[in-house]
């Protein structure tokens, strides 16, 4: 692709900041429009699994992720109730180049915003884009009445896409019926480099450190009948995450009573989108397959569309041949992810009985006679390399 293509990137977060690092670095010319009014320090905790820490590598910025994040050594299945441990993953287990890391949302948006800054990225804040066009060239209308045009307009703006609706018949998400909530609270039992997940009737807690152990990021999921209204950001009272849980183990409880703050969020499940690209336009990350948490890949697909976007535009000489590149090869993949996802969270919900007995028996005897075997049913996800998939 000719180098001199203009590029628009809707969204200044994980997907568009990482997209836009890589075309800039690949030496094309690159604009950022975000809504907010700064790039500022939201968001809680994710996972940067060996999958998408390889897009991180591939773009220079490995050691700046390592200097502001927890390196994970373990995943550790508890009962809720008893704190007793059910079964141990050792991550260290794992080939040398597959590490996973725990990090602050706001730190790998810091580190992803300072990269595209020094790749020669124009990002444009309070700029808030109500439709896109498509065309050649493909116009942005945004709110304050003004408009642009581009060669390519990149939609990498989440959940809430204005392109996605464009390209595709309107699907309405369909209720869980779980709900999650949200929290960082202090970490004063220093947690160093686990994931625990507490496993209970219905719902379960996981929680890991974070900023080299100052905090713990934690994410309590619940099934419930009903939900009125989607969205991460709703405030919740810390007294009711409290009382869903207060049976559980005195640790558990003595993580939740740190709790201040939390965030309330009915969890949706929305198919992938048919359709990721028009003329001059493509869908990115969460705004082409919003994935539910189970499997903790949201940022780490986002990552791997970043990557494979920008191979497939310096690789194919026509623009349309690249978009149709880049959705034939990520389709299957995020599908694949998104189901296994979808089927995750059953596993931590079983309640009292032989059913739960004889899982947890076998999660503990294959995490100790043969962890390597149980670590091995990752290999599809965590030993997938973007960044040689076109090789």
């Amino acid at each position: 692709m000719d180098n001199t293509l203009s590029i628009s990137i809707v969204g200044g977060g994980i997907g568009g900041l990482a997209v836009a690092t890589a075309l800039a670095q690949s030496g094309m010319q690159v604009c950022v429009f975000e809504q907010a009014a700064q790039i500022a320090e939201v968001g809680a905790g994710l996972q940067v699994s060996p999958n998408g820490l390889r897009v991180l590598r591939a773009l220079g910025l490995e050691e700046k992720l390592s200097k502001r994040s927890s390196q994970g050594q373990a995943v550790s299945l508890r009962r809720a109730e008893s704190d007793y441990e059910v079964a141990r993953l050792d991550l260290n287990k794992l080939p040398s180049d597959q590490r996973y890391h725990f990090v602050h949302r706001a730190d790998l948006i810091s580190i992803l915003h300072n990269a595209a800054h020094e790749a020669g990225v124009t990002i444009k804040l309070d700029r808030s884009v109500t439709s896109i066009e498509p065309g050649r060239p493909a116009k942005l209308n945004f709110l304050d009445g003004t408009s642009a045009q581009s060669e390519l307009v990149i939609d990498a703006g989440g959940l809430h896409s204005v392109l996605r609706s464009t390209l595709n018949t309107a699907a309405e998400p369909f209720f869980t019926g779980q709900v999650a909530w949200r929290a960082l609270v202090p970490n004063v039992d220093n947690r160093q480099h686990d994931v625990q997940v507490h496993m209970a009737d219905g719902r379960h807690i996981v929680s890991y450190p974070l900023r080299g152990g100052e905090l713990v990021n934690l994410v309590a999921v619940q099934e419930r009948a009903e939900w009125r209204e989607e969205g991460w950001s709703q405030p919740d009272d810390p007294d009711n995450l409290r009382a869903v849980f207060k049976d559980a183990s005195s640790s558990v409880q003595s993580m939740l009573s740190r709790v201040e703050e939390v965030n309330l969020w009915g969890l949706f499940r929305h198919p992938v989108a048919d359709n990721w690209h028009e003329a001059g336009c493509a869908l990115l990350g969460d705004a082409a397959h919003p994935t539910l948490p189970f499997l903790a890949q949201g940022a780490n697909m986002a990552l791997e569309d970043a990557w494979a976007l920008c191979i497939c535009l310096k690789r194919e000489p026509d623009l349309n041949a690249a978009l149709s590149t880049y959705e034939t090869l990520r389709q299957p993949r995020v599908r694949k992810v998104i189901e296994a996802a979808n089927n995750n969270a059953w596993r931590y919900h079983l309640p009292r009985g032989p059913i739960r007995l004889a899982a947890h028996i076998g999660l503990g005897l294959g995490s100790r006679i043969a962890p390597g075997l149980m670590l091995k049913q990752f290999d599809w996800l965590y030993g997938y390399d973007i960044t040689t998939a076109f090789d």
